[in-house]
């Protein structure tokens, strides 16, 4: 049987929680055959995805543009999504007639909205799976709906086309699925003590570690020579940073991506090993985080509709403290992370085990499909 993940390429946590949820899949229903359609980085897949995948790279989706890690373009982000959507129909036709070969049962969409207009025309069910929405997303996006006023409602228009959603935690905007349900948080969870972890990376077993973590496009503009928390904190990172790597001052550890490649390690058995992630609030960092019980000191992200939703709700679940852009890219840290390490633990707990819950449910409506 054949499942087509349309994934959307914005950001790592569409695409994390989707390797999880791939291989908890796979696990239930050995040989399950995989087709991603998605443009995010296919280093990411290889490092993460343990089970055979056919991938299908090409951009089926616009989120917003980031002029940086921690601030959004919008004005790039509405001529994308004009231009990505005066040809949907086009493209849609296009995905179904590239399809039309496959033998497919099932489409997931993350959250790509053309997943499900796709499984329409291919008469197939579908599965939404995420935390949001993008016409959610675009309803608040500055500027947006005043230039691109169809965008929203067409949007909407393809979400109701899925046969069912799984709504993860820190949702908004599954309103538009007539047929939803919860779904626990999808998380990547460590599988290497942070004993062994921090060995095999050459990080100090005792003393405090924290992890900057902000994703493809790091933080080139930070001044490494800056921090003010050496003496007592190792800093290491996986981000792409502006300092050549032989020049970084004595408490910087810089770990290469490939690293993880055929290592036994995964980057979720890194955040365990850390005490604080420095990071900006999204789903797949926050998620990793309440699973293995690492601090957050985030900063802001720029006016996007989901940071407003995770400052109010991650508190219940994670021991988090904010950091103003400046504070952060100055380097002025110390003070925040000592505060932070000070806070008590959070009162709540969440479970980490979506991975599961949405194979059943995924599983369960091939098995419908295959008796139908």
């Amino acid at each position: 049987m054949t499942v087509v993940f349309y994934i959307s390429g914005h950001g790592f946590g569409h695409a994390s929680r989707q390797v999880e949820i791939i291989h908890a899949l796979v696990r239930a229903r050995p040989g399950v055959n995989v087709i991603i359609r998605s443009a995010v980085n296919p280093g990411l897949l290889q490092r993460t995805l343990t089970v055979p995948y056919e991938l299908w790279p090409g951009v089926c989706d616009t989120g917003i543009v980031q002029a940086s890690s921690i601030q959004h373009d919008d004005p790039a982000t509405i001529r994308e999504a004009a231009g990505f959507y005066s040809t949907y129909d086009e493209r849609i036709a296009a995905e179904v007639l590239a399809l039309g070969d496959e033998t497919i049962d099932l489409i997931v969409g993350d959250i790509a909205p053309m997943a499900f207009e796709v499984a329409a025309e291919l008469n197939v069910p579908s599965f939404a799976i995420g935390n949001f929405t993008w016409d959610w997303i675009y309803e608040t996006h500055p500027g947006l709906v005043a230039e691109l006023p169809d965008l929203v409602p067409r949007l909407q228009s393809s979400y109701r086309k899925a046969s069912f959603a799984l709504e993860l935690p820190f949702s908004g905007g599954f309103e538009v699925f007539a047929n939803r349900q919860q779904l626990p948080l999808v998380a990547r969870r460590a599988t290497r003590t942070k004993t062994d972890t921090r060995a095999h990376f050459g990080l100090p077993a005792s003393g405090g570690v924290a992890l900057l973590s902000f994703g493809g496009y790091g933080l080139p503009q930070l001044d490494f020579g800056s921090i003010d928390c050496l003496r007592d904190w190792t800093i290491v990172t996986t981000d792409r940073i502006a300092a050549p790597t032989a020049s970084l001052p004595r408490g910087i550890q810089l770990i290469q991506e490939t690293a993880f490649i055929n290592s036994g390690f995964r980057y979720e058995d890194l955040v365990a090993a850390s005490d604080v992630a420095i990071t900006k609030p999204g789903y797949g960092i926050i998620a990793e985080c309440i699973s293995t019980g690492t601090a957050m000191l985030y900063t802001s992200r720029g006016d996007f509709r989901e940071y407003g939703l995770m400052v109010r709700e991650m508190p219940r679940y994670l021991r988090c403290r904010f950091i103003a852009q400046a504070e952060l890219l100055a380097g002025r840290w110390n003070s925040a992370l000592g505060a932070l390490m000070d806070q008590p633990a959070a009162l709540e707990t969440m479970d980490t085990n979506g991975a599961e819950h949405a194979a059943r449910a995924l599983s369960a409506r091939l098995d419908a499909s295959r008796s139908g």
